[in-house]
């Protein structure tokens, strides 16, 4: 502690004694010659330069204590010992050091738990469609290939949604902004997802603006929308029924909106259908919910500068919609393009 305090204070101690010296010398070169004088200034001057560097050290003793111990728990950097302002604001400095510490772990946990969450009901949810397919194999002479395609298509699903949480983490340096024709991404998701709507006696109908285009990530903003379009067939259990698409234009936004005729959220759950894992009343209804898919759709929208709203009603369906920062003045037409793939394998 003694050494640690000398070598802080080395310079002040030497720039003291070439003052000294200098002052003794300058009195010589002046005619003074009196040598008991200048013993005497010589030893007072020590003396005080002592005293004050004494008084200093004490000061500093439980600064010097603190920082020469080898902390055994992080939260001793709470702890504070100033007596003097240079101190204190350093004390303050590590605390500024440890709050943001103790933010970045936190994020760090969150991330991990979410991740391992999300892995756990993940490998549970995929269990289904393998052993779907196992017993298919072991039980049937001739396997049913529609059902085959299905189960493929919830794998595929699910190694989608596995990706893209792990991308999540990455987000900006895979991110490519491009100029995105609105209407011809959302039938591109559409035939993708034809097998879901035929499979579930679903109807979809485009009702949007010819020309509508966006600045967004064409890979990211392609998955937040076939999320919709899967949450919107997983919750409609009454065939028949039809889900549209459609698009309005605001003064400054272009709002796309996905429109389902399902079971609708519950009151309560719509403030936390977005928060992940969180499955609510609807999810215990399918048994396929991770909750991690609205979650998924906000955060990438967030990082995209785009805004999610979702407006429901139980019984009577769900609307989610997207807002986007209008670019150009929207051509306008083709308003009603309806795509039925009810009761047939034809393409969309």
């Amino acid at each position: 502690m003694f050494r640690l305090f000398i070598k802080e204070h080395l310079l002040f101690i030497i720039f003291q004694f070439a003052l000294l010296l200098f002052v003794m010398l300058l009195y010589w070169l002046d005619g003074f010659r009196n040598i008991d004088t200048a013993v005497y200034s010589i030893v007072i001057s020590i003396i005080l330069t002592l005293t004050f560097l004494g008084t200093l050290f004490v000061k500093k003793y439980a600064f010097y204590k603190k920082i020469l111990s080898v902390p055994t728990q992080i939260e001793v950097v709470l702890q504070r010992a100033a007596q003097s302002p240079e101190i204190k604001q350093v004390e303050n400095y590590l605390q500024h050091i440890y709050r943001l510490y103790q933010k970045e772990v936190q994020l760090l946990y969150a991330r991990q738990n979410r991740h391992l969450q999300f892995m756990n009901s993940w490998v549970h949810q995929m269990k289904t469609p393998i052993s779907v397919l196992e017993l298919m194999t072991q039980n049937s002479e001739q396997i049913d290939s529609k059902s085959v395609i299905e189960e493929m298509d919830r794998l595929k699903r699910g190694l989608e949604a596995v990706l893209m949480n792990a991308r999540l983490d990455t987000f900006e340096e895979d991110m490519q902004i491009e100029r995105i024709d609105l209407k011809q991404l959302v039938t591109e998701v559409v035939t993708e997802n034809k097998r879901l709507f035929i499979g579930n006696h679903l109807f979809p109908v485009i009702s949007m603006v010819d020309g509508c285009m966006i600045t967004s990530d064409r890979k990211w903003i392609r998955y937040v929308i076939a999320q919709f379009v899967t949450n919107a067939i997983k919750y409609t259990f009454e065939q028949n029924k039809k889900v549209y698409f459609e698009t309005s234009i605001e003064e400054k936004h272009i709002i796309f909106s996905v429109r389902d005729e399902g079971i609708g959220i519950p009151a309560s759950d719509i403030r936390r259908v977005k928060k992940a894992f969180f499955t609510g009343e609807n999810g215990r209804k399918t048994g396929e919910s991770t909750g991690m898919g609205l979650y998924l759709a906000q955060e990438i929208c967030n990082r995209l500068g785009h805004e999610i709203n979702i407006a429901s009603n139980v019984g009577q369906g769900t609307t989610v919609s997207i807002l986007f920062e209008k670019q150009e003045r929207m051509k306008r037409g083709g308003q009603d393009d309806h795509i039925n793939t009810g009761g047939s394998n034809e393409s969309i």
